[in-house]
């Protein structure tokens, strides 16, 4: 399958949330082309729908390979469930996201994001880094110190990340669903500031895998806006509520549980988790 071309199309605002979801479960959707590099099929479409076309990723069950230690249910469920949790938050830091089924049989469909330029130099206009290589011991102002990285020949570098409060969000989601794979490449900077998150299929296992490059906040206390929505989280997470019925069909009993304990580790910690020595702390490749 070729490489993906782009396709323009209407851009639909976040004003319009309900339209976007409808037009990615209802629409006629068109496979355009296969993002390479992915482990699993991650396919590049439209989506048309009542005069509406947006462009999307449509990741089908049928092309993901099993992971053992996520026997159950599938990544796409995966996907929709880290979704349904970043809307509640709130923070809307994973674009619209649905199940459906397509040519190639159910599988999730996400808004494609098309990412914001960054901003390489000083005369470059855009968005800045998020991600850097310092030869530094201790990260400059604006930034947050994750690990040392071997950079060649002996070589060491400082990786640091910005200290950006759409990434210290971000952060708090990847606790909640214990997300084992926030990669660089996962950070995708949108139009009017925004910052999204994407790839969650190895989301909500029931032992800690929490794997990823925002470790700068590591044992701070979480900010107040932070500790405002755990607890709403909390709340949404009793038994019986229509959050966990959603999650119901998406994720299994015991995962939602494990869910409902960090939660409530956060809430009682007030604190941003620190790796916990038990699994490799950053993912491979970071990018």
């Amino acid at each position: 399958m070729p490489a993906p071309e782009r396709v323009p199309s209407r851009s639909l605002t976040d004003t319009e949330p309900a339209t976007v979801l409808t037009v990615l479960a209802e629409g006629r959707l068109t496979v355009r082309g296969q993002v390479r590099g992915a482990s699993n099929a991650v396919l590049y479409c439209t989506v048309a729908h009542e005069g509406e076309e947006v462009t999307c990723v449509y990741k089908p069950v049928a092309g993901e390979q099993p992971l053992w230690d996520f026997p159950d249910g599938t990544l796409a469920q995966r996907e929709m469930a880290a979704y349904e949790i970043s809307e509640a938050t709130g923070w809307g830091l994973i674009p619209p996201t649905v199940l459906r089924d397509g040519p190639y049989g159910q599988g999730m469909c996400q808004l494609w994001i098309e990412a914001a330029p960054r901003d390489d130099g000083p005369d470059e206009a855009g968005e800045p880094p998020l991600l850097a290589l310092v030869e530094d011991e201790e990260p400059g102002e604006g930034w947050k110190a994750v690990a040392l990285a071997e950079t060649g020949e002996g070589r060491t570098a400082l990786l640091v990340h910005a200290d950006d409060p759409r990434l210290r969000r971000l952060a708090v989601l990847d606790a909640v669903i214990n997300n084992g794979d926030r990669k660089g490449g996962h950070l995708l900077p949108g139009p009017g500031g925004r910052l999204y998150g994407i790839d969650h299929g190895v989301t909500f296992n029931t032992e800690d895998k929490l794997r990823t490059l925002l470790w700068g906040w590591a044992g701070e206390p979480l900010t107040a806006e932070a500790v405002a929505v755990v607890e709403r989280l909390g709340a949404e997470l009793e038994p019986g509520t229509s959050l966990v019925t959603r999650l119901g069909e998406l994720i299994t009993a015991v995962e939602i549980e494990a869910l409902r304990e960090r939660v409530e580790g956060l809430r009682v910690s007030g604190r941003h988790p620190e790796p916990s020595g038990a699994w490799p702390s950053i993912p491979w490749p970071p990018v």
